[in-house]
């Protein structure tokens, strides 16, 4: 069976957003973020991830930073301004970070009575779960295996 591609080619206007988008990512504190929340964020629960993140500290706005960057991309390709085969094939990284907050995402909408934080993000990692399981059955839990194995083990006392 196929997967399900979009009906049209990118247009030049999508692709141009699409790399201007990846230099935004090439941004220093922004690859700093990056490179944090992927070595640092591994939480379980809404108040782990307060314990690693607060709002208000330097840790927290790294979080922040991360997230609303790739939510803000995930809203462009919600709205239809970025082609969203080449988005799927070629920035993988917002699933990763919505694997990282998914977790928390629940209860931190209920904690800041707001519905829709983060929503972008969600949609996007939705779809592009199963547009990738259409094309290459077991990535997304290989994904998720290697995701794991990423995660600091805690020291027994």
């Amino acid at each position: 069976m196929q997967a399900k591609t979009t009906e049209t080619k990118p247009t030049h206007e999508q692709a141009q957003l699409l790399l201007q988008l990846y230099e935004q990512r090439r941004e220093t504190r922004l690859r700093a973020a990056r490179d944090w929340v992927f070595s640092n964020y591994f939480p379980s629960s809404m108040e782990e991830s307060m314990r690693i993140a607060a709002p208000g500290t330097e840790n927290g706005t790294l979080l922040m930073m991360v997230c609303g960057y790739w939510d803000q991309a995930c809203a462009l390709l919600n709205h239809g301004l970025l082609h969203e085969d080449l988005f799927f094939e070629t920035t993988g990284e917002f699933f990763g970070v919505w694997e990282r907050i998914r977790p928390v995402i629940p209860e931190g909408r209920k904690m800041f009575s707001n519905p829709g934080f983060l929503l972008h993000l969600e949609k996007a990692a939705t779809r592009y779960e199963q547009w990738v399981e259409a094309r290459s059955p077991g990535q997304i839990a290989a994904m998720r295996k290697f995701m794991e194995h990423m995660r600091p083990k805690t020291v027994a006392a």
